[in-house]
């Protein structure tokens, strides 16, 4: 039996051919990109800056009194700070600017260049010898680890939807395990002459006994470079020279014209992403400075009293910032791949900054654990509180480290919402210009707080560094939650 109408049913499947050709659908379909080759030069690469960052702490203040910097033991404390600061500093005033360079000249010039900078001052750091010297000498290493935010614009250049989740998650695990390979290199290679005067007893390395740790530290830069130079190419489209543009179309629009940092905040998202970066970095670096006060505290005042056992300092606390490296490791090798493919990441984000207050809320409850079998006297705890207390304790880093994959998540999110191709490196120099602001002074704001909580016996007894943390990480709240409506937003007018 024919159709009333024809014309009706004719113009009818003119209009929806889709809807049977099923090999068109599955042709549109998105496959799933492998992983890019370049992707373990970047992350080599990468990994050796936190190295030459983190080998200088376990001998730096040995170091500042063997220059005879102060007389006095209890400034040095002031002129290590000192010395970080210096790094922190310069390299907050040049993220922006090299990858914002990094938009006109390309992405592998400034990786190159920036790495051959590194590798020459960590050498010239060994060799330091007064504190002029060496707040220089950190200066120039600030300044060419500000290069940071270039490695994640060639990240975000190099990946497409379908695999970036693997990929920054691979990625993200650079800087805490370089984190913790820095500080054993420090450690075990400094002062040879003297731990092994058989083998390294010249003259030379008694002289200069911290050259070593900064020698291998360079050499691992320069493999890095190496890589780099032998296996990354150019990631900014228009320097490819007619090869495949980037594989990141899919989630960055193509704009020719770079956009200045005013511009950027002038854009709603990049304005949240920045505002909320800040705030995530100053809580983030609060809990790594604040944790370890709290573990030397004595439980009189509301801490975990580990400093009340002198020979065991190092290996409490060392167990407990393991803990959490292990515990981090975990999480972005394997959950976050998964849960990055099934959730939005901007909900996925305001999920993470939402665990922040709930970390710092259970901390103080820690004291309460350990003195329910703390024995004042004799300073030791139980063993069934011990054993409870390290639960805690496991707890709290774990939801810390929950949170802290909100800086993989940002990453992705900048990538995402970045206004065009040539502003991408600009944008994300933002970012992490913001971040690294809050870097500056988030240390010396904490501990002004905690220790003018733990000196007066303010609120009754309670924590009032608890509360200001409680306070700022509500902000955070804030500011992720309004991100989500802004990426809601974007993609109904899309």
């Amino acid at each position: 039996m024919q159709s009333a109408h024809p014309e009706s049913q004719e113009r009818t499947l003119e209009s929806t051919p889709l809807l049977v050709d099923y090999g068109l659908l599955e042709a549109r379909r998105p496959t799933k990109t492998p992983l890019p080759k370049a992707l373990a030069a970047v992350c080599i690469s990468r990994l050796t800056d936190p190295i030459a960052y983190t080998q200088i702490f376990p001998y730096i203040n040995e170091f500042l009194i063997l220059l005879h910097v102060t007389d006095d033991v209890s400034k040095i404390g002031f002129y290590s700070g000192l010395v970080e600061s210096a790094f922190a500093i310069s390299q907050t005033l040049t993220i922006y600017y090299w990858a914002k360079l990094s938009d006109v000249i390309g992405r592998r010039p400034i990786i190159l260049a920036c790495a051959l900078g590194l590798a020459l001052v960590t050498v010239l750091f060994g060799l330091c010898t007064s504190l002029t010297q060496i707040l220089f000498v950190r200066m120039l290493a600030g300044f060419f680890a500000g290069n940071v935010a270039v490695y994640h614009t060639v990240l975000a250049e190099l990946t497409d939807t379908t695999n970036s989740p693997v990929a920054y998650s691979l990625y993200a695990f650079t800087w805490p395990f370089g984190a913790t390979i820095g500080p054993l290199i420090g450690g075990s290679l400094s002062n040879l002459g003297t731990k092994y005067s058989q083998y390294f007893g010249y003259e030379f390395i008694l002289a200069y006994p911290y050259f070593m740790p900064n020698l291998v530290c360079a050499v691992l830069v320069m493999v890095g470079v190496s890589l780099s130079y032998l296996f990354l190419e150019e990631t900014l489209p228009s320097k490819r020279r007619g090869r495949s543009r980037s594989l990141c179309v899919d989630s960055v629009n193509q704009q020719s014209s770079p956009l200045g940092a005013m511009d950027l905040l002038a854009i709603p998202m990049m304005r949240a992403l920045a505002a909320s970066g800040f705030t995530m970095a100053f809580i983030s670096t609060s809990f790594d400075v604040v944790f370890v006060l709290f573990c030397y505290t004595p439980v009189s005042k509301g801490g975990l009293s580990f400093s009340a056992r002198p020979p065991q300092i190092w290996r409490e606390i060392g167990y407990a910032l393991a803990m959490s490296g292990v515990i981090l490791a975990i999480f972005q090798l394997f959950l976050m791949p998964t849960l990055l493919r099934k959730y939005n990441a901007a909900k996925m984000y305001n999920f993470c900054m939402r665990i922040w207050p709930l970390t710092f809320f259970l901390i103080p409850l820690l004291n309460s654990i350990v003195r329910g079998g703390y024995d004042s006297e004799r300073a030791i705890v139980a063993p069934t509180t011990k054993a409870l207390l390290w639960i805690g304790i496991a707890v709290v880093l774990t939801c810390s480290r929950i949170a802290t994959l909100a800086f993989a998540i940002n990453m992705i999110l900048v990538r995402n919402h970045a206004p065009s191709v040539s502003s991408l490196g600009a944008a994300n120099g933002l970012v992490q210009a913001a971040m690294c602001v809050s870097r500056c002074f988030s240390p010396a704001f904490i501990s002004s707080v905690f220790a003018l909580s733990v000196g007066n016996n303010l609120l009754g007894g309670y924590p009032i560094w608890v509360l200001v943390m409680l306070m700022v990480c509500l902000l955070g709240c804030f500011l992720s939650q309004k991100m989500v409506a802004i990426d809601e937003k974007e993609k109904v007018l899309s």
